[in-house]
Order: structure tokens, then sequence, then C-alpha cells
């Protein structure tokens, strides 16, 4: 073998090192295009449900990530299919052992307007 030979051989298999080590860097194309489980969730959530998922994720970081990890899965692969509103999101993940709080606030009706409970009592304090 001359030393020609040996160079070119050598260059080639350096080309050939490179191409694979650049291939390791990239994740897979379907793995780019791939949405995140949050959004996966998100696109499910029905009536209150981003505000439990907000809520969730201030309390509990870690483990909601798990939770939204787990249910992007499922939804993904069609195990879940129906609407998930923040009722059963926040039933979920007090099932799992994360008791998230949620603000509540009640309302009362008073000359045909909704008032918070609170403000109603104001009002009633002052007017005696």
């Amino acid at each position: 073998m001359s030393d020609d030979e040996l160079d070119r051989l050598k260059a080639r298999r350096l080309e050939e090192m490179k191409r694979n080590v650049s291939a390791q860097d990239e994740p897979p194309k379907d793995e780019k295009e791939r949405p995140s489980a949050r959004k996966i969730l998100s696109g499910k959530l029905g009536y209150r449900g981003m505000e439990v998922l907000q809520n969730a994720e201030a309390q509990y970081p870690a483990e909601t990530r798990m939770v939204v990890e787990k249910l992007g899965e499922l939804i993904e692969s069609g195990e879940v299919t129906e609407e998930i509103d923040g009722g059963k999101l926040l039933m979920l993940l007090r099932t799992v052992g994360l008791s998230v709080r949620m603000n509540t606030k009640i309302s009362v009706e008073q000359d045909g307007k909704f008032v918070s409970l609170s403000e109603k009592l104001n009002r009633a304090k002052e007017g005696a």
C-alpha cells in the first residue's frame, strides 16, 4: 500500500467518523417535529383545565411534569380521547398524591349582579 492510498483511506475514515458524530448530536427528525407533552395536553384541556395545570406546575413542578408527560403519551397513543376539564385534572392530581390548592371565590347575586361574598358582607356591615 502506498502512502497516497493510506492518506486517502485515513481521510475517508475521518469523514465517516465526523458524519457519525454529527448524526449522534442531532435528534431524530420525528422527535424534532413531535410537539411537547404539555402542548398535547393543553389541546385536550377543557373548562378551567389550564388554570388547574398552572397551579399544579407552580406548586409541584417536578411531579406535575411527570404527570403531564404520561398524560401526553396516553393522549398521543389514543388511550385518552375525551376532553379533560379542570375538575377531572384536579381529581387525577389528587389521586396521585398532589394536593393542588385552588383559589376559590364565592359569588352571590345582589341587585341582579354577581358580587363576591366578602364584598356583600362588607356592604351589610357598613349599612348596619
